[in-house]
């Protein structure tokens, strides 16, 4: 069973929907036991840093979720649920994230580059993700592919090693992880057309 974590911050019928069209079904879930119970986990997420780990930390899924990640169960944050899995965010002041990759989350900063001020935040649209080598979230699909993103804010892994996809706005960045079953991705692949149902549909086959 895929479950699909519901803290209140998500487009959760968006994912549930490109589950379907890829020929799974996912559940959205709101319970610590449902999430303790599943196969494969979801974490999904639009909106702010601070009010997502208040949202988990008041309906009791952050141990769930830590647990999860670390369980070698199959296990997929997006967007705002990519940065959480990180030890600390700055959006509003400093908040603990639940901890699980090593790293931070920071707003992108364009004052010390040329073109600065024609790039707007927050980055939005489609753009490049390019990766080296196989994953088998990508199965399928060849390096660079087009996504779409929505967000302010991007992760700073500790471990270059767990940088696995990466993107260009201003500079480069971090767009997707990947350590054993944990994927996550800043972009959205329910949002990305048929190389984002590919990925999902490559998850639900793991």
């Amino acid at each position: 069973m895929i479950v699909i974590v519901d803290y209140g911050m998500g487009n959760l019928r968006s994912v549930q929907k490109g589950f379907e069209r890829v020929g799974a079904s996912a559940q959205i879930v709101t319970r610590p036991d449902q999430i303790d119970r599943a196969d494969k986990v979801v974490l999904p997420g639009v909106g702010a840093f601070r009010d997502a780990v208040a949202h988990l930390g008041r309906q009791q899924l952050v141990e769930p979720l830590i647990a999860a990640a670390k369980s070698g169960r199959p296990f997929l944050g997006i967007c705002l649920g990519l940065q959480l899995l990180f030890e600390v965010g700055y959006e509003g002041g400093t908040h603990a994230g639940l901890g699980v990759v090593p790293g931070k989350v920071v707003r992108f900063d364009f004052t010390d580059l040329a073109n600065g001020r024609e790039l707007k935040i927050p980055h939005m649209g489609w753009n490049e993700l390019l990766w080296d080598g196989p994953c088998p979230l990508m199965k399928g699909l060849s390096s660079p592919r087009h996504f779409y993103f929505v967000h302010s804010y991007y992760v700073e892994p500790a471990d270059a090693g767990v940088s696995f996809g990466r993107c260009a706005y201003g500079y480069e960045f971090t767009a997707m992880i990947w350590r054993d079953s944990l994927f996550a991705t800043q972009f959205h692949p329910e949002k990305s057309q048929a190389d984002g149902l590919t990925m999902l549909r490559n998850f639900a086959a793991l």
